[in-house]
């Protein structure tokens, strides 16, 4: 969802050393001499203070307040630490007195999609921006280039530069846009699609399977819900001790001893009513005594043969008692269909006396690898061939959901053979699974089966790893053709044929964990595309939760995989994270 301002944004972007200060600090005075109101958010990498040590505001912030106003005649400024995580963009923009301006300029934050101009000169040797980022909407540079209809202005022309701007507010932001409609960091070229469109793409084609059957509790782990689970019973059961003690009636809090005229151990019951003066030792979980409503814990008590005194303890009517239905009521909702279950759920609906639930029955998933280089492990290995790794690591993937695999081994390079495997995996299985030979400019013989089979589209999913992405239906059953190189494999099971398999399997509205951690290294990417990298997380020894990569991110490289408790997830309008800037990780654990 777009983020709206009351004014237009606008940035400079450039390389360290372009001189992007010195430009705007120029250009300022010409600005408000034309008559702007101007906000400028700076945007720096380094930490960095605003106060002069010594200063009473820089004492006090130093002592502990997190956040520190300081105000004289003239201005008023407000500091706020942020250890946890950097402050989001918009959020900072949203901090403007938007009312009182025209223009908000940016300096830095070239890696947010939002319009910029490039600054650019030649002598420092750096890349240019714009073939990467489609948020530039003009380059001021002391260069021309010839591959680009952008507006291109003289960096050492000032006044240009001036006329720009004015007439970019005098727009409302909307020069620029008759090049960037189609740039934005949520759209892509025709030949691309987005992880985010290819996985909606991908969960509009697929449905939950229909047949439902029972399933004993003991088998039912992590199969998934095809009914509403309604309490029969309350939780707890019975009014009950929720602690070892004596029950009192509560009406009866004050005298100084009591007489003990009973014990009661959980899975017993006292059959009488408590009169006044009278206690009934009992145990945790115990049902109480018709008339006790009260329970003294045993630590705050002394007991001498019959009698029992509660040495002066402060004693609450109620205190230390479970009401039966506390937890839940008769009748009560407890687990929604489309649930998976696992060993909580498992536990609750054993409390509740189930011995078995209906379930969705397993996802069947046919699964094959093909090419004559590649051979089975165990064998002894021929010339020119390389053992089969990605049909294990799929398998291993499935079995982790809970999927029937219907594994048809290695398919030689034969078309007529290929056709009739992947017939029969499409009349045996809800889905069929291989990967390798979908690149857009390959020639396997299993892409020209899929074309003689069925529904079959072949996409480039702007990503890194695993770009090539083949899906469609053969005989109504999803076909995923995931890319050859092994890291690729695990990368596109995870954003696409995972998400589509939880659905498949009745499980409803599932979303991967993502959350932000601090970058240890440097964390480089190509705008435009999103990029996994394999990571590390940890906590820090303050708490923080931080990411490192596990080194060397080469697709083919499966130890990567091996080594990560999580991936790195970079976004497409950003090229580079800084060490100590928050990055989206994805947990991998339980899904690898």
């Amino acid at each position: 969802m777009k983020t709206r301002h009351l004014v237009p944004i606008l940035g400079f972007a450039a390389y360290s050393g372009t001189g992007k200060t010195t430009l705007i600090e120029a250009l300022l005075p010409k600005l408000t001499e034309a008559g702007l109101r101007i906000g400028m958010l700076k945007h720096a990498h380094h930490n960095f203070d605003v106060d002069k040590p010594g200063k009473d505001s820089f004492r006090l912030r130093k002592a502990g307040a997190s956040q520190m106003l300081i105000s004289s005649r003239n201005r008023y400024a407000l500091m706020t630490e942020t250890p946890e995580a950097e402050s989001e963009f918009h959020y900072l923009l949203s901090r403007f007195d938007q009312q009182q301006l025209d223009v908000i300029l940016v300096e830095g934050c070239k890696n947010i999609a939002f319009p910029k101009i490039e600054l650019h000169r030649d002598e420092i040797g750096k890349p240019w921006l714009y073939p990467n980022d489609d948020n530039i909407i003009a380059i001021a540079a002391d260069s021309k280039v010839n591959d680009s209809d952008l507006p291109q202005l003289d960096i050492n022309d000032l006044e240009s530069i001036k006329d720009f701007v004015l007439e970019f507010v005098a727009r409302k932001g909307e020069i620029g846009k008759e090049i960037t409609a189609t740039g934005c960091c949520d759209t892509l070229s025709p030949a691309f699609l987005s992880v985010a469109q290819g996985q909606e793409k991908i969960l509009s084609l697929v449905n939950c399977v229909s047949e439902i059957e029972p399933c004993s509790l003991q088998q039912s782990y992590y199969r998934i819900l095809a009914d509403d689970i309604v309490s029969p019973v309350n939780v707890p059961q019975y009014t009950n001790s929720a602690m070892d003690g004596f029950a009192i009636r509560g009406d009866d809090t004050q005298r100084d001893n009591y007489n003990v005229v009973a014990e009661v151990m959980a899975g017993h019951a006292y059959d009488k009513e408590v009169q006044i003066g009278q206690a009934v030792k009992i145990m945790t979980g115990a049902p109480m005594p018709l008339g006790a409503d009260t329970v003294i814990m045993r630590e705050q008590a002394t007991a001498s043969g019959d009698n029992v005194t509660f040495n002066g303890a402060s004693i609450k009517a109620g205190q230390n008692v479970r009401q039966a239905g506390e937890d839940l009521a008769i009748g009560a909702n407890v687990f929604t269909q489309g649930t998976r279950i696992e060993s909580a759920e498992m536990g609750m609906l054993a409390s509740l006396g189930f011995g078995e639930t209906k379930v969705y029955r397993k996802l069947k998933v046919a699964l094959f690898s093909t090419g004559d280089e590649v051979q089975a492990p165990g064998s002894e290995q021929k010339p020119n061939t390389i053992y089969d790794s990605n049909r294990f690591t799929i398998i291993g993937l499935l079995e982790k959901l809970g999927c029937e695999i219907l594994d048809f081994g290695i398919l030689e390079d034969n078309e007529q053979v290929m056709i009739e495997a992947i017939k029969e995996a499409s009349q045996q299985a809800d889905v069929v699974i291989t990967s390798g030979g979908v690149s857009v400019g390959d020639a396997d013989y299993i892409k020209l089966a899929l074309d003689k089979l069925g529904q079959i589209d072949f996409w480039r999913i702007n990503m890194r790893p695993g770009r090539p992405l083949a899906f469609g239906q053969i005989n109504d059953k999803p076909f995923f053709g995931l890319p050859g190189n092994p890291v690729a494999v695990m990368v596109s099971f995870i954003n696409f044929v995972e998400p589509a398999l939880r659905k498949m399997q009745g499980e409803v509205d599932w979303q991967p964990l993502k959350v932000n951690a601090i970058a240890t290294e440097d964390l480089r990417s190509k705008q435009g595309r999103t990029e996994f990298s394999r990571g590390v997380y940890q906590l820090d020894s303050a708490g923080r939760l931080t990411v490192r990569t596990t080194g060397k991110q080469g697709s083919g490289i499966l130890r990567s995989m091996s080594e990560a408790n999580c991936l790195i997830e970079i976004s497409p309008a950003v090229d580079t994270v800084k060490v100590g800037e928050s990055v989206t990780i994805i947990p991998l654990q339980g899904r690898i």
